[in-house]
């Protein structure tokens, strides 16, 4: 049987007219959402837990649903120390087996769990933002991360930052954001998955004959792209 999902649809016929502007006060007010007190707990167990990885390379799977990526890329880099985030406790709870001595699955709010790495000094090497998160509708440019006021952060962690989706234009504007904040070129590329799919949802849209698209693009760590810098970052005083 032929897998069937529907392809993104959306009144949007290009980049977001209202991306620059957003991307602009990103990155000139800070975010004061206070963190929530169980991803403060939840990213100290995560900071405990690398550093017993004697310095291995840092991997971020952010919104890694049923930590499937999270286990591949761990099983795929044995060197690294592997951190799959996601908000949903079902998500993280559904049973694939036996995770990797070099991966670590934590529920977290991305959005704290990002201030928080950044406050601490994390340096991914590699980070990867795999599938959904689109939200198609024009009036929900805010929920992207490119519209997001994260998104100074996301991008000051520095690394091989990795995005891919179903949806092309979601891309587009995500590396538009990404060269109006770092300077540094970027652009959606098609990406055609391997033998191994890496999430289920890569499987799915792949099965189901869509196109899918991916950036990637190499950052250098730079904590002052954020507002107040790295601890402004985590509701803390420099």
């Amino acid at each position: 049987m032929t897998a069937r999902s529907r392809s993104i649809v959306s009144r949007q016929t290009g980049p977001h007219q209202d991306l620059a502007r957003r991307v602009a006060r990103a990155l000139a007010h800070p975010l004061r959402r206070p963190l929530a007190a169980h991803t403060r707990e939840a990213f100290g167990r995560a900071r405990d837990w690398r550093e017993r990885r004697d310095g291995a390379p840092l991997i971020l799977d952010a919104g890694c649903g049923v930590g499937l990526s999270t286990r591949r890329l761990a099983e795929q880099t044995p060197a690294a120390a592997v951190i799959g985030v996601d908000r949903s406790a079902d998500r993280l709870s559904r049973d694939h087996g036996r995770l990797p001595d070099n991966a670590l699955l934590v529920r977290a709010d991305l959005v704290d769990f990002w201030r928080l790495a950044l406050a601490e000094g994390w340096r991914p090497a590699r980070h990867y933002l795999l599938y959904p998160n689109p939200y198609p509708k024009a009036a929900h440019l805010k929920m992207r991360w490119q519209g997001h006021p994260v998104l100074p952060v996301i991008l000051a962690l520095g690394g091989r930052l990795e995005l891919r989706s179903n949806w092309r234009l979601y891309v587009e504007e995500f590396a538009l954001a990404v060269t109006q904040v770092t300077g540094v070129a970027a652009e959606a590329q098609p990406y055609v998955p391997g033998e191994a799919c890496l999430t289920p949802f890569e499987q799915k849209y792949h099965a189901s004959g869509q196109s899918l698209w991916r950036l990637v693009v190499e950052l250098p760590h730079a904590p002052g792209l954020v507002p107040g810098g790295a601890l402004a970052a985590a509701g803390e005083e420099e």
